[in-house]
């Protein structure tokens, strides 16, 4: 016999024919910080190092610098006693050294970036944001070992998240022997590797297990706009060789709990006036080569710096007649037009919202999903 509770309950039971629960698709976690891009702790690679395998890349190091051909321009000098494509001899050339807050949130912290910015460079970017320091040797000079104890000043004075070497593609040797000396002394930071991706692979296995992020940036796609605007024509295949060895050394960007980027690859790629086609291709070659899940920074940061915008050089006989308005092909008499022209007029401008807008929506439809963008509160964009 039913209890009063029992029978009521019965009147009011939901009928039998109720939906069953589907259970939903499982939806891809949209944040830098989820499993399995979330370290409980990290310990920089060249900790890991032991004493042979530190004592042979000190040798390579030194041999590289005797014979340069770490960078794609094989320029084979000996840095002991002669200089090549990048105006640096066997010691660096150091223009600033300080903590930096014009990186990546997620490399800058709140106590900043360690940033030492290295002068001279293998790229002649005509459109480049630090010329007075990579086109000329600006600075002061170190030894390997000097420049290793900045980092540790860098560390404990300035007390940075991490040591970020800005343009070292052609300083890769000394980059070895000041890491290899830093940690003799202390050091205990994550090492980022901040460059335009003008690298050997050679260069990039010397650094194996030295680097703890890499922040390529894959600036152009076709060969004659690199050789107009890089200075070098066969930059987008360097590029993607020198990419896919650093993916294969220390994989997908990865943080612990506070926010701060710990080890993998962080790729820029700053899109360009009137070239957003060339930025779609490398979008789409990022995802079905390196990865989908690779950490992309789209950048709408571009303008006008260095050769881009200047007067035309003046040159002798008919082509000075041309630059200084006495005639045009033909002998006929200049036109303002003429008289206005100025170098690299093409991106001669400030980069439109709607071309970075197609770039990161061709990265989308590419599958990539990790992007770099503003915060939507406050704190770090992840």
């Amino acid at each position: 016999m039913l209890s009063l509770f029992s029978r009521r309950a019965a009147r009011h039971s939901i009928p039998s024919t109720r939906a069953k629960y589907i259970p939903r698709p499982a939806i891809r976690q949209k944040s830098a910080l989820s499993p399995p891009y979330l370290l409980d702790d990290y310990l920089p690679k060249y900790q890991l190092l032991t004493p042979v395998q530190e004592a042979k890349k000190r040798s390579e190091a030194y041999a590289h610098l005797s014979n340069c051909n770490l960078c794609p321009r094989l320029c084979g000098v000996n840095r002991f006693k002669s200089r090549g494509t990048c105006l640096i001899g066997s010691d660096v050339v150091v223009n600033t050294i300080a903590p930096h807050f014009g990186e990546e949130p997620c490399l800058q912290g709140h106590h900043g970036s360690g940033s030492v910015f290295f002068s001279g460079c293998n790229l002649r970017c005509v459109f480049c944001q630090n010329h007075d320091i990579a086109h000329q040797k600006n600075g002061f000079s170190l030894s390997p070992e000097e420049l290793g104890e900045w980092y540790l000043k860098l560390q404990d004075v300035g007390g940075v998240h991490n040591i970020n070497l800005v343009t070292p593609e052609h300083v890769v040797p000394q980059v070895v022997l000041s890491i290899l000396h830093a940690k003799t002394l202390g050091l205990r930071v994550p090492i980022v590797y901040n460059t335009s991706s003008f690298d050997s692979t050679t260069s990039i296995e010397l650094l194996d297990g030295l680097v703890d992020i890499y922040l390529p940036d894959f600036k152009v796609w076709n060969p004659t706009t690199s050789k107009r605007l890089l200075k070098a024509e066969d930059y987008a295949s360097v590029a993607m060789e020198s990419i896919r060895a650093m993916y294969a050394q220390v994989g997908d960007l990865c943080f612990t709990s506070d926010g701060l980027a710990k080890k993998g690859v962080l790729l820029r790629h700053l899109v360009m006036p009137g070239h957003e086609e060339e930025g779609k291709q490398i979008v789409r070659w990022l995802a079905e080569n390196v990865s989908k899940d690779l950490y992309v920074h789209v950048m709408e940061q571009y303008h006008p710096r260095a050769h881009v915008g200047q007067k035309r050089r003046m040159t002798s006989g008919r082509a000075k007649d041309v630059a200084e308005g006495t005639v045009e092909p033909g002998a006929q008499p200049a036109t303002d037009e003429v008289k206005k022209q100025l170098r690299y007029h093409e991106i001669n401008r400030a980069v439109r919202l709607d071309e970075v807008g197609s770039v990161k929506a061709a990265a989308e439809q590419a599958g990539l999903w990790r992007f770099c963008e503003p915060a939507e509160q406050a704190g770090f964009h992840l």
